[in-house]
């Protein structure tokens, strides 16, 4: 019995996507954690996850444009459209991430559980971004397509 050949392409984004998960992890939890160690007021970990999960889309996007999808928009509209398209698939991914991160800083009631159930929820919701992005955010069939300011569509 053989086994199936693995398709080295493949091998070889599913290892340049998890760095570049692991530093928009990195982003974001080290964007919560500084912005706990400036701000203590009211709704500080509400807003250090809201701060942080800005921080690692941002990054994520950045990375994952040009390393993962090779993609170069056509003017700053069309990159606009795409990070847009980018942000609304996050949306329940990130609902995915806030879960875990919420739900064990109330289960073990610990910044370091909180942490690790953010870090937990992100792998999961990065895996399942990723099937996204590439199935609806970065198709060649649209995204290649010139968008000029004023079109009205």
């Amino acid at each position: 019995m053989t086994r199936p050949a693995v398709n080295p392409s493949a091998s070889r984004i599913a290892a340049t996507y998890i760095v570049l998960a692991v530093i928009a992890i990195i982003a974001n939890i080290g964007a919560q954690d500084l912005f706990l160690r400036v701000y203590a007021g009211a709704y500080a970990t509400l807003l250090s996850v809201v701060v942080g999960t800005g921080v690692g889309l941002v990054v994520k996007y950045v990375l994952d444009k040009r390393f993962i999808f090779d993609f170069q928009a056509d003017n700053a509209a069309h990159d606009a459209r795409v990070f847009m398209l980018y942000t609304v698939m996050g949306l329940a991914t990130t609902a995915i991430f806030w879960a875990f991160e919420f739900g064990f800083g109330h289960v073990f009631g610990t910044r370091e559980m909180r942490y690790l159930g953010g870090v937990l929820g992100l792998a999961l919701g990065y895996y399942t971004k990723y099937q996204l992005d590439k199935r609806f955010v970065f198709r060649r069939s649209w995204s290649q397509q010139p968008v000029c300011m004023g079109e009205g569509k």
